[in-house]
């Protein structure tokens, strides 16, 4: 007859220790989040200095900024997200939560650029891009308090609702170049400065 040796007050306890080592682990999106304050910010200053003559070229040059701005962001996901998937503690929930969150809010702010685009070029009338940093910085809001709920990190929603007021912003300051200003800082208050947050905490890269 075979001894049973299992202790389930064992289990529970080695299953409870997991569950919190997941809950605490750091996040690993802040080199993405930089990334995207540094390009996308870049590129806010770009259009406002095309759209008040400080740069002198063709209005379709604006196109091409952020089609460039786009491009290099995708080479640095390209480069970021194997390097995160590489640290303790990349395979905990709140990883996978936050990871899949701002996932689906970058392909879903992507895809409305395309759609703002196709109607610029069926129409040609482009007034309605004037929106997609009110439409950012929502999809921003959205993901910093997705985050907060899923790490129960409250800085994050106070992020999060820094994002829909400057979206709010943004409504006023629609058809003004101050707009890309305002824009930039914005993408240094809900990106960079959070990404340093998060990239001050990670783990070393495993070996």
């Amino acid at each position: 007859m075979t001894e049973n040796t299992e202790d389930p007050a064992a289990d529970i306890a080695w299953m409870r220790r997991l569950a919190e080592e997941g809950r605490d682990a750091p996040l690993l999106n802040g080199p993405i989040l930089v990334a995207a304050a540094l390009v996308f910010g870049v590129a806010n200053l770009g259009q406002w200095a095309i759209m008040t003559g400080l740069i002198d070229v063709d209005p379709m040059a604006q196109l091409w900024l952020w089609l460039a701005a786009g491009a290099v962001f995708a080479i640095a996901l390209f480069v970021l997200i194997p390097r995160a998937s590489r640290k303790p503690g990349s395979g905990s929930h709140g990883n996978k939560a936050v990871a899949a969150a701002w996932s689906g809010i970058g392909f879903g702010i992507f895809v409305m650029w395309l759609s703002l685009m196709a109607i610029g070029f069926k129409s040609g009338d482009w007034t309605m891009m004037w929106a997609m940093p009110s439409i950012v910085a929502t999809a921003y809001g959205s993901a910093w308090i997705g985050s907060g709920a899923a790490t129960g990190q409250r800085w994050m929603t106070v992020t999060g609702l820094i994002a829909y007021a400057g979206a709010i912003l943004f409504g006023f300051l629609i058809g003004e170049t101050a707009l890309y200003l305002a824009f930039a800082a914005l993408m240094v208050a809900t990106a960079l400065v959070p990404g340093l947050v998060l990239m001050r905490r990670e783990p070393a890269d495993a070996a």
